[in-house]
């Protein structure tokens, strides 16, 4: 029985056929460790957390319902290697789950931007999951699941975005007593957009030898702030 076989066996009976959709568009990865790859995003609607330096509201409730074979189909029709599942946020979905399958099983590389809020462990093993732990700065810290961090595995990242100094010590420790940089293929730490000076994080970065690297939202360097599609 091949791995695709098997997930979707282990899948609920009941998983819906149809996904709300916010937007699907080609673009350049800007973030993760595929940053600067063209990617085609699957943008799917609603979020169930309220982070302060969210920059996506307008997805929280606008899209349209479609089946999730036609956004499949739809996906497919851009030339990219590199598909991403976004939001919002994609798990709570549940039909995100065949969608992200069925991507692999048509050749994809297939990564899933996620909060750490929703359980990642049906998640099709060949997705590369970039989880974002939820730093105090967010608003939302109490909401992470920290038994994502058992089922994280070398093709995963996990990503920090950092509001301010507090925020950083925070993912400082949190990497440390969880070993992240043995568990995940990257870890990734971020300075929130026109709050956190990127030089400031670099700094304590090479000062405390962290074990991650750091990232620029390059989207936002490239396109303005409020741009979609992008």
């Amino acid at each position: 029985m091949s791995k695709s076989t098997a997930l979707r066996k282990s899948l609920p009976r009941h998983v819906p056929e149809t996904l709300v959709v916010h937007e699907i568009y080609e673009s350049v990865q800007g973030e993760s460790s595929f940053v600067g790859v063209p990617c085609t995003f699957v943008r799917l609607t609603g979020c169930n957390l309220r982070c302060r330096w969210c920059d996506t509201e307008h997805a929280f409730y606008e899209g349209t319902r479609r089946p999730w074979r036609e956004v499949l189909a739809d996906a497919l029709t851009h030339a990219t290697p590199l598909v991403e599942l976004t939001g919002g946020e994609p798990l709570l979905q549940p039909a995100a789950l065949p969608l992200m399958t069925a991507l692999a099983d048509a050749g994809r590389t297939v990564l899933l931007e996620t909060s750490g809020e929703r359980d990642i462990g049906a998640v099709d093993p060949r997705v590369h999951r970039i989880v974002d732990l939820k730093a105090p700065g967010s608003g939302e810290v109490a909401r992470n699941h920290w038994d994502n961090v058992a089922h994280l595995g070398q093709r995963d990242e996990v990503k920090f975005v950092l509001a301010d100094r507090a925020d950083y010590e925070w993912a400082r420790a949190v990497i440390r007593e969880h070993d992240l940089a043995a568990r995940a293929g990257h870890v990734l730490l971020s300075a929130v957009f026109g709050s956190l000076d990127p030089k400031d994080l670099v700094a304590w970065m090479l000062e405390d030898r962290v074990p991650a690297r750091f990232q620029l939202q390059v989207h936002k360097h490239v396109w303005p702030a409020a741009a979609r599609g992008v």
